[in-house]
């Protein structure tokens, strides 16, 4: 009989750290910057099979069938902002992605939408 202090291999979930799936890298490749509304989408190539050489990359290129922020893209696969940043780098790099950034209106100092950020966060 086992007993709670047994553990099994597949008791200990997932055991690959982050930064395995981008092999050890943990900046973006050529000091691109996603921002985390930035919007990406995939480009027009198509993904040969050979070219998605992960899980993670592979579930990125099916994300992107529809534009998603880089936000909303790290939340649903489920790795850190970090990781999927340099992700993203490997597949702009690659022309299976491409990203659009929100255009620059200038520093926004509502005082307003401030103070309901931080009532918001306060009430969490």
């Amino acid at each position: 009989m086992r007993s709670d202090d047994d553990w099994m291999d597949w008791d200990t979930g997932p055991v690959a750290r982050p930064y395995t799936v981008t092999g050890g890298r943990t900046r973006p490749r050529g000091g691109a910057y996603f921002d985390l509304i930035d919007v990406v989408a995939r480009s027009s190539t198509p993904a040969d099979a050979f070219l998605v050489s992960s899980p993670e990359r592979s579930r990125i290129l099916d994300l992107c069938g529809n534009p998603v922020t880089v936000a909303d893209l790290a939340s649903v696969i489920g790795l850190p902002v970090g990781v999927v940043r340099v992700l993203l780098a490997d597949l702009v790099h690659e022309g299976l992605i491409k990203v659009t950034r929100p255009a620059a209106r200038g520093r926004v100092t509502d005082r307003h939408l401030l103070r309901q950020v931080l009532d918001g966060l306060n009430a969490l």
